[in-house]
């Protein structure tokens, strides 16, 4: 019942989805009747999935406006707290949602837990980089500020979600920072960088990348706090926007560069394919003992198929199983044994098992 554009983005999303995945099976949860009301206006092409969907009745919805501490506390009978629960409790493998992302945050903690007892989860997502690839940032809002623990944290869980969701053998990790000098950035960031050195060939650590450094594929995973994450996001989300208008008036201006637009036509959908956020659109909540995913709150179906798709290659390689192993790997080395925790953030207990 989340995002900007409301249920039918996220019903069609689904059908989509499952059109993709033969073996995947989805329970939409909100009211019932306004979910049935979605499914009965599906084009024919998607009515062929809509065996494989349940609706489940939520009777409350959580808004966009809501702060995570009045979700907490009103979560009842909500969307989104009956989803989780679902997931918790083993009946789903894991959860989408494309609503109120604080909210999503504070109830997936509460009901979920995390691995190798962090205090926060993480929420990462792909950028494009040149040659066709893509980045894995983190975190993009969830801790705006973070200790130099946490950062190596993020450090590990973005190199494990690298390496086995994508397959890739040795994934090239990253600090952002305001320059690569040593001697540059603030201290939590300078000594973030000191420890991954520590690691050796635990980890493909590269050093620092500035912004301009981040979609040039120079790095597989890029590590900052939650503000500095959020900021690169949306502007470069609004660069992307702005430059495909620019380039549609340009060729609109006047009937010379219509007739040379119409020419390039190919080449500038591809363009816009590339450039498009849904194409990357699915941030993972890294760190929690269950498998949530954050869809974009203005993704239309496409976009948020590519979240639910997201879902479903964690799922295959039960992520926060690996997260726990190689988070407890790293914690028999004593700066993350006995380093500091981020005031404010307690540490919440694992359920005992998670479903593969």
């Amino acid at each position: 019942m989340g995002g900007d554009l409301g249920p039918r983005a996220t019903v069609r999303g689904a059908a989509e989805a499952l059109q993709l995945h033969p073996e995947l099976t989805l329970r939409l949860f909100g009211p019932v009747d306004t979910l049935q009301a979605e499914l009965d206006q599906l084009p024919l092409r998607l009515r062929r999935a809509e065996s494989r969907l349940a609706l489940v009745h939520a009777p409350n919805v959580i808004s966009q406006a809501q702060k995570p501490s009045a979700a907490l506390r009103s979560s009842h009978g909500t969307s989104l707290a009956l989803m989780l629960e679902d997931v918790a409790t083993g009946n789903s493998a894991a959860g989408v949602s494309a609503g109120n992302t604080g909210a999503l945050m504070a109830l997936s903690r509460r009901a979920l837990g995390t691995v190798a007892g962090i205090p926060r989860p993480a929420i990462s997502t792909a950028i494009p980089t040149r040659g066709g690839g893509r980045c894995y940032m983190l975190d993009m809002g969830a801790n705006i500020e973070s200790s130099a623990q946490r950062l190596v944290e993020f450090a590990v869980m973005g190199e494990v979600a690298a390496r086995c969701v994508d397959g890739l053998a040795k994934p090239r990790v990253a600090l952002l920072n305001v320059g690569v000098e040593a001697t540059k950035g603030p201290a939590n960031v300078r000594q973030a960088d000191e420890w991954l050195r520590s690691l050796g060939n635990d980890l493909n650590y590269i050093g620092f990348i500035e912004g301009d450094g981040l979609f040039s594929g120079k790095a597989d995973v890029v590590v900052c706090d939650g503000f500095v994450g959020n900021i690169v996001l949306k502007s470069s989300e609004g660069l992307a926007r702005m430059l495909i208008e620019r380039v549609q008036a340009t060729f609109g201006a006047h009937w010379g560069s219509r007739l040379v637009g119409m020419l390039a036509k190919p080449a500038l959908l591809r363009l816009k394919r590339q450039l498009d956020p849904v194409r990357y659109n699915g941030a993972s909540l890294l760190g929690l003992s269950g498998i949530v995913v954050k869809s974009h709150g203005r993704a239309e179906a496409q976009g948020f198929a590519c979240a639910v798709s997201r879902a479903v290659q964690e799922v295959r390689i039960n992520l926060p199983c690996l997260l726990e192993r190689e988070l407890g790997q790293r914690s028999s080395i004593p700066w993350v044994a006995s380093g500091p925790r981020d005031r404010g953030s307690p540490t919440l207990s694992k359920p005992d098992e998670f479903p593969s």
